[in-house]
């Protein structure tokens, strides 16, 4: 039976502005990855190792109240809880407010239809001085603010209620094209954030920004593309912060009050894959960034990927550690990578704790292009997912599963460490997504064991050369076609399964102005395309119409047409079988227990199954995964993530098993725990949308048995 709540203690739920912040804050989950360090630990043990098999379901809350889904989802919410109430979003965009102990609804809040949209959800953030609290959250391109007792917006904040995060970065508003999926962190009064932006030629640039949480106004800016003068501006072309984008924080941050900092991950400079006009290391991409919180002022940074032709950003938020050996104490900061490594040090002077490397990389086999000689790689702790593969290591599925794997290794280049993309296939391990991704990893400060889910899936990396039409009918539409749409969309409109549809026939399906909305408005995963001009939008609507209707005008057909060669990503690749299995042998999906004193693996796990190989008598392999681990004092290591749609609690000792359970949708989100009337709770959002797996909408909570408890 799920547990309700009188109707006083809901009134006294919502009337909990004057209560004070709870000393032990691990009692609550107040913070995206449970508080500002995102260290992913809780102190509660009253669920442990040997209770976890007795829990139960206590609350199931279906956030979008039975309203059509999205066919796919990027809610991927570590839910909060504050003063006896969780705080989430749906895959609508909006946020609600529910009581932590029944799920039982206080409010929804619904953006308005021209605000909502166009941004991944991770989370909210909470802010609260006196008896004044409140939600800050992001939606579309805005900031918004919104009373925590009521879910009404604050109308003092920004404008409204509501700050574009488009303004302020020196580009005109309508041509930036941005976003926040990640929450922004609190310091003091204000609330401090990064961004998402297109990942092509033209986008905006990812300052890093801080609010007033009252007003709304900027207090701070720090800019990760240096202006003329300074720092690091001369590793960038003269010009480059006026015309170039990215080196945005997308994946979110971490505070370190007592010292004042916000320690910020970035990713890499746009385009993607392309760094033919930003010549140099691009310094603040791919960058750890320890600013002052106050003054946004730099203390410390350490560059782990120069002049990113990857997509190696740095894919998730810091975690802050304290790691004690021989009674001595450190305090650390820990920085996972898409390249399956962790990067640790010292909180206050930025010097690594074991050495990183400085080694060759080879150069791009594009002739002029610019790559970096030299690249730093970890030495210690060791990698937690796959660095090396030979043929030896295809896939062994079957004779025909091996034999095309074969087929592309051997027209590929020798697997080297961060071999520039160029015009000859390119395996990259681990692939786009890592490695680590947005979830991150959980520190044990009782053990020094550091806990991370990886993805062991490589990609096909590919330059291509385009023979261009200049001043053609088509030329302009098809070059920014190439140079915009055809990474996600394939130069053939084959697509990217399953992150990015298909586009042959789109001539049969939508109008062109449909298309040329889609372009300007953006949809689903797809940011809109601002920085482009209505022009620009228009001649590629009209070359893509075309060249799926094989409609293309005699002048782009006719060889005695004056071309020109542009060199342009050829697409996001997996390297899988024709079952979509990656084409390198399991595990695809590992939970590593790493020890942060010596810096060598604990222990190893596959972590999930797909059914259909266990039924063909293959053991477990693990599977593509996206969320993070929560660990616990009660022994306890937490997650879902996997695209068997489970969530799972292992011993943290071992990684053996202890508990699992069938989710009504995929948990691709961190799970959070609490404890409220004497009672621990775990709860995940059961989210679905990725990996090709349906959407949901449901927020699980488990508990023990009430008698357990009492």
């Amino acid at each position: 039976m799920v547990p309700t709540r009188s109707l006083t203690t809901l009134i006294a739920l919502v009337a909990a502005a004057s209560l004070p912040v709870l000393a032990d804050e691990h009692t609550e989950w107040r913070s995206y990855g449970g508080d500002a360090g995102n260290s992913h630990y809780s102190s509660l043990q009253q669920i442990n190792r040997s209770n976890v098999g007795e829990l139960t379901l206590a609350w199931r809350y279906a956030s979008a109240a039975g309203q059509p889904l999205p066919h796919s989802s990027e809610l991927q919410v570590n839910p909060i809880v504050v003063d006896g109430v969780l705080y989430g979003r749906n895959p609508l965009y909006n946020v609600f407010a529910v009581d932590a102990a029944s799920g039982r609804e206080l409010w929804v809040h619904t953006p308005a239809q021209e605000h909502a949209g166009m941004s991944n959800m991770r989370g909210v953030t909470y802010w609260q001085e006196e008896d004044d609290r409140r939600i800050l959250f992001t939606t579309g391109h805005y900031l918004m603010a919104l009373d925590a007792a009521t879910g009404k917006l604050i109308s003092s904040f920004g404008d409204q209620g509501r700050v574009d995060l488009r303004e302020g970065l020196g580009r005109k508003p309508e041509q930036v094209s941005i976003n926040s999926p990640s929450p922004g962190v609190i310091f003091e009064n204000l609330i401090i954030m990064g961004s998402a932006v297109t990942e092509t030629a033209g986008s905006a640039p990812g300052d890093i920004r801080a609010y007033d949480v009252r007003s709304g106004k900027i207090a701070w800016t720090f800019r990760t593309i240096p202006a003329a003068g300074e720092f690091g501006a001369d590793t960038w072309p003269a010009g480059a912060r006026d015309t170039s984008g990215g080196a945005n924080a997308w994946a979110g941050m971490s505070v370190d009050a007592e010292r004042a900092l916000v320690y910020v991950p970035t990713g890499s400079p746009a385009p993607d894959f392309d760094g033919s006009a930003r010549a140099g290391d691009n310094l603040f991409g791919n960058t750890l960034l320890a600013l002052d919180a106050r003054t946004g002022k730099r203390r410390w940074h350490f560059q782990t990927v120069r002049h990113d032709l990857w997509d190696r950003d740095l894919s998730s938020a810091p975690t802050l550690v304290t790691v004690t050996e021989d009674g001595k104490s450190r305090d650390l900061v820990a920085q996972a990578a898409k390249e399956g490594v962790v990067y640790l040090f010292d909180r206050e002077s930025g010097e690594p704790v074991f050495p990183i490397a400085e080694v060759s990389v080879p150069k791009s086999d594009i002739p002029g292009v610019y790559s970096a000689a030299t690249q730093p790689r970890v030495t210690l702790p060791e990698p937690f997912a796959r660095q090396h593969m030979t043929a030896e290591d295809l896939t062994d599925l079957s004779p025909e599963a091996n034999a095309a794997a074969l087929k592309v290794w051997e027209e590929a280049h020798e697997l080297a460490y961060l071999r520039p993309t160029g015009l000859r296939k390119t395996i990259l391990l681990p692939g786009f997504y890592g490695g680590a991704n947005w979830g991150g990893g959980a520190f044990d400060p009782e053990s020094n064991l550091y806990y991370i889910n990886a993805t062991n899936a490589p990609n096909i990396l590919q330059m291509e050369a385009v023979e261009v039409t200049p001043g053609s009918t088509m030329g302009v539409g098809e070059f920014l076609f190439r140079q915009q749409c055809s990474g996600c969309h394939g130069v053939n409109l084959e697509g990217f399964y399953p992150y990015a549809p298909a586009l042959t026939g789109v001539q049969e399906r939508i109008s062109k102005r449909q298309a040329t909305d889609v372009v300007t408005a953006g949809k689903g995963r797809m940011m809109p395309f601002g920085h482009l001009s209505r022009h620009e939008r228009d001649a590629v609507v009209d070359y893509l119409f075309a060249y799926s209707a094989g409609e293309l005008g005699s002048a782009e057909n006719d060889p005695q047409t004056e071309k020109e060669i542009v060199h342009v990503f050829g697409g996001y690749r997996d390297f899988v079988d024709a079952e979509y299995y990656p084409a390198i042998k399991p595990p695809w999906g590992t939970l590593t227990a790493i020890d942060f004193v010596s810096g060598k693996i604990r222990w190893q796990i596959p972590l999930g199954e797909y059914a259909a190989l266990t039924k063909r008598g293959i053991a477990p392999t693990g599977t593509r995964n996206f969320g993070g681990p929560v660990v616990t004092a009660g022994g306890l290591l937490i997650i879902a993530a996997t695209s068997d749609e489970k969530l799972r609690i292992f011993d943290k000792d071992d990684g053996r098993l202890l508990w699992e359970y069938q989710l009504p949708a995929g948990g691709y989100a961190t799970p959070s725990t609490y404890t409220l009337g004497g009672r621990q709770y775990i709860v995940i959002t059961a989210s679905g949308g990725k990996l090709g797996t349906p959407t949901g909408d449901e927020y699980l909570a488990f508990a023990l048995p009430l008698a357990a408890t009492d």
